[in-house]
């Protein structure tokens, strides 16, 4: 059993302890999740990974659930799109650069709570000490110095991606979809960026709800995701599909009412939060799952952005990795039917998605845990200096093909800016 230690930290120091954690390396490397909402950022940190399982395409729950509840210790990873394309039984020849999914568990861990101003270190000696350590690491925010990265050929190009999304109206057309997410993956060289450093500068100068730090050899992960995929606190569950975006320069409550008013936007997320219902109820109890909030709102990343909740209660014999891999991979960036819709994407999309559009999850024991659907998901490459990372929408029977890419373009903004990016 790890002792644990708790002290008071201000948000300000919270940061240092974040950037002290950026540069961490060797045993003492960390991974970070990172929740910000309106009490200021929270953090949950493995420190010093010591114990990794790295799935297969084929790899299913029993395996899942021995590491994960094998002892007490919280598994921090991610579950990859292509895993749950693998589990839903399409085939696909697409390989990703990293692990269908990898879980994690760690010599120490750090859970900062913004709300209290608490920390609490789990096997990593005395919390003050600690604070002291990771803060003598801390480099200053480099916001000013963002490199100048040369931008490569997108996976579609603007004629593609309407290509594309003219192919998938057909499809809707013809009754094979109600709705489709497609994507485009963007590449960038740019040798000098630091994914600890793109971390901590996009979470300060555009808070999300769910951003993830994750290393996977000379791969760094980096998800500055604003939607939850599946929550579990003591058995309830809370799933929050977003659906439905307006972007803006300054915003006016207008922006917000043409969102809530829209049948098109209205559709896209009615249609996947049944999708979601129908995802959860095998593993609640029945008559539990209820729909609240629906169509809500919130603004991120000058977007505006429409969201419903999804709640249930887990039944007797179901725990947490039944719930997470039999809604996997999320609805809301796959679409409806999944399996069929799943099919289309892969046809229509040239590249892999690898971590992006599934899942950043953190395991705690059978009924708990947290997870993120990985969108606004990159990867750096520390080895070639190569960047890449995604931007999608979803299409649905009104959709219009420029406007689509838009709103992907739209998605992708904070990338660009940080990237200060350069065509050749």
């Amino acid at each position: 059993m790890l002792s644990q230690r708790s002290c008071d930290l201000s948000p300000g120091r919270a940061w240092e302890v974040l950037r002290g954690l950026r540069v961490a390396s060797g045993r003492d490397a960390a991974d970070v999740f990172l929740s910000a909402d309106t009490a200021g950022a929270s953090f949950f940190a493995g420190v010093g990974p010591d114990d990794e399982l790295r799935l297969t395409r084929g790899a299913g729950r029993e395996e899942i659930r021995a590491f994960a509840f094998g002892d007490e210790r919280p598994t921090l990873g991610y579950l990859g799109y292509e895993y749950g394309v693998a589990r839903m039984g399409v085939r696909t020849g697409k390989e990703s650069p990293l692990p269908p999914g990898v879980l994690r568990k760690y010599a120490g861990y750090a859970v900062y709570d913004a709300a209290r101003q608490r920390l609490d270190v789990r096997g990593l000696g005395d919390a003050r000490r600690w604070v002291e350590e990771m803060a003598a690491q801390a480099e200053p925010m480099a916001g000013a110095s963002r490199p100048k990265a040369r931008l490569l050929r997108p996976s579609l190009d603007e004629a593609g991606y309407l290509r594309a999304v003219r192919q998938a109206l057909d499809e809707i057309r013809h009754g094979n979809t109600y709705q489709l997410n497609l994507s485009i993956r963007f590449g960038f060289e740019a040798p000098e960026l630091d994914a600890g450093e793109l971390f901590l500068d996009l979470a300060y100068r555009h808070p999300a709800a769910h951003y993830a730090l994750f290393r996977v050899g000379a791969q760094v992960v980096v998800s500055t995701s604003p939607e939850r995929f599946l929550r579990v606190r003591d058995g309830e569950v809370l799933s929050q599909p977003i659906k439905g975006t307006r972007a803006f320069d300054t915003f006016r409550q207008q922006v917000m009412d043409e969102l809530t008013t829209s049948p098109k936007e209205d559709a896209e997320l009615s249609m996947i939060v049944d999708l979601v219902r129908n995802d959860i109820s095998a593993h609640c109890e029945y008559g539990s799952v209820k729909v609240f909030g629906h169509k809500s709102t919130f603004v991120v990343d000058n977007l505006v952005q429409m969201y419903s909740n999804v709640a249930g209660r887990l039944k007797p014999g179901s725990d947490v990795v039944d719930l997470l891999l039999d809604a996997f991979p999320p609805g809301s960036v796959t679409g409806c039917p999944k399996k069929r819709t799943l099919e289309i994407i892969d046809r229509l999309e040239p590249h892999a998605r690898g971590v992006y559009c599934g899942s950043m999850v953190a395991l705690f024991d059978p009924r708990n845990m947290d997870s993120s659907v990985a969108i606004r998901t990159g990867c750096l490459d520390t080895s070639s200096g190569f960047f890449h990372f995604y931007a999608g929408s979803g299409i649905v029977i009104d959709s219009l093909p420029r406007a689509e890419y838009a709103e992907t373009l739209a998605k992708a903004g904070k990338f660009f800016q940080h990237m200060r990016v350069r065509s050749e």
